[in-house]
């Protein structure tokens, strides 16, 4: 069993213990207007600083690969000093066996900071999207290697429905042309490989290839519809994610088509985050 199947098998077991109940579209924008505004996730992501590239800076205190990687972890500060360097948007890790996540960490932080939040977690079940928006989500993960192609059309209708951003990740051509199905207006590209955690920033370079040859246009795009989405004939919004610790990995990203960046291991790992965000968005 692999990484990501030890995990995937872990949530079912977490998953299992929340109360049961069906979970429908109506019951979600109730959810929404019981705890709150979203925030636009994709027109921040759409609006970086003139010049620049959109990034969405990770609060992070370990990986199943590295360990811990801050062990002076307040995720309140943390996520006040990306707002203050410049980030466009948040990820908040929620997963507490593998990354030492909480959600009690996004709702601290949505109380803190002004950015739109993603929860970064291995969602399997419709109840974890309502979850995500009652601890104060503004977007979910959607990972396609680990969703059927049936659950990946709910739980990406679902969100779409009450008003949550879904970045859909993907690995591989593969991944890439179940996502593409659903349309989604953000595709996220893990250069990690969840199975054996190795990195590779050409597999964005690769996807971002396919996607426009499949797409027949480029995926840079920042035409936006009132709603924050893409217009029928606009591509997603591409965002690199794992990999990323220079700014010259960021330029080489830029010339794949990448709009955004998801960043978390080099900016927890460097300290300085004013100075590192400053250094990877230009």
């Amino acid at each position: 069993m692999n990484i990501l199947d030890t995990i995937v098998e872990r949530k079912k077991i977490e998953v299992a213990k929340l109360p049961a109940r069906l979970i429908a579209a109506g019951d979600l924008r109730d959810a929404m207007l019981e705890h709150g505004e979203r925030r636009d996730f994709i027109a921040a992501l759409r609006n970086p600083r003139p010049g620049g590239i959109a990034l969405i800076a990770e609060v992070k205190k370990a990986s199943p690969s590295a360990g811990v990687i801050c062990p002076d972890f307040d995720p309140v500060r943390i996520a006040k000093d990306y707002e203050a360097a410049g980030a466009s948007c948040l990820s908040v890790l929620t997963d507490e066996k593998f990354f030492q996540g909480s959600l009690d960490y996004l709702r601290q932080i949505r109380a803190t900071v002004k950015l739109p939040l993603l929860r970064k977690d291995f969602i399997i079940d419709e109840r974890q999207i309502l979850e995500a928006i009652e601890w104060g989500a503004d977007a979910i993960l959607l990972i396609v290697a680990i969703l059927s192609d049936e659950q990946l059309q709910k739980f990406h209708s679902l969100a779409m429905e009450a008003g949550l951003a879904a970045l859909v990740e993907v690995h591989d051509e593969a991944e890439l042309e179940r996502a593409l199905k659903i349309s989604p207006l953000l595709v996220g590209v893990n250069n990690r490989n969840l199975k054996n955690f190795k990195v590779d920033l050409a597999t964005t370079g690769k996807l971002a290839a396919e996607l426009d040859r499949r797409t027949g246009v480029t995926p840079v795009s920042n035409s936006k519809n009132r709603n924050g989405g893409r217009q029928d004939a606009s591509p997603a919004l591409l965002v690199a994610e794992s990999g990323i610790h220079t700014r010259a990995d960021v330029e080489r990203l830029k010339k794949y088509g990448v709009n955004a960046i998801l960043v978390g291991e080099s900016l927890m790992k460097g300290g300085n985050f004013e100075s590192k965000i400053r250094e990877l968005i230009g």
